[in-house]
C-alpha cells in the first residue's frame, strides 16, 4: 500500500495524531532557528502555537487557500466523534486544531511535504510566531 493509500483510508484522529507531532516539531524548529536559545522562552512561544486556540487561528490563515480534497481531511479531522476539548479551549476551536492537524498529518503521511510546508509557513506567519 501506497502512502496516499494509507493516508486517505486512516481516521481523522489518527491523521490528527499524526499531524500534531508534525506541527510541534514544524515550530520548535522555526523558534530554535529564530535564534532563540532559552528553553523556557522557546516552550512558552511554541506553546502558544500548538495549542488548539494558537492552531485554529493558523488553520484561518489558510483556510480559504486549501482544494476541496484537502477540506475533506480537514472535516474529516474536524468532525471526529470521539474529541474532548481540553480546559484551555472551546470545542469550536478544539475541533478546527484537529481538523487542521489531520490535514497536516495527512500531507505528511503522503509525502506531499512541499504543499504541507507552504501551508505550515502560510498559516505560522513570522509575525505569528514573533507575537507568541
Amino acid at each position: 500500500m501506497n502512502e496516499t493509500t494509507l493516508a486517505s483510508r486512516l481516521d481523522g484522529e489518527t491523521l490528527a495524531y499524526l499531524g500534531d507531532a508534525v506541527i510541534e516539531l514544524y515550530i520548535r524548529e522555526r523558534l530554535v532557528r529564530s535564534g532563540l536559545s532559552k528553553v523556557g522562552e522557546l516552550n512558552d512561544k511554541a506553546r502558544c502555537c500548538v495549542r488548539a486556540a494558537g492552531q485554529s487561528a493558523a488553520f484561518r490563515n489558510i483556510e480559504s487557500k486549501l482544494n476541496d480534497f484537502e477540506l475533506s481531511i480537514f472535516k474529516r479531522g474536524r468532525n471526529s466523534s470521539r474529541l474532548s476539548p481540553p480546559k484551555s479551549a472551546s470545542m469550536s476551536q478544539y475541533r478546527c486544531a484537529t481538523g487542521f492537524e489531520a490535514l497536516i498529518g495527512y500531507l505528511y503521511l503522503a509525502e506531499k511535504r512541499e504543499r504541507m510546508y507552504h501551508l505550515l509557513e502560510t498559516a505560522y506567519t513570522e509575525k505569528d510566531i514573533a507575537d507568541t
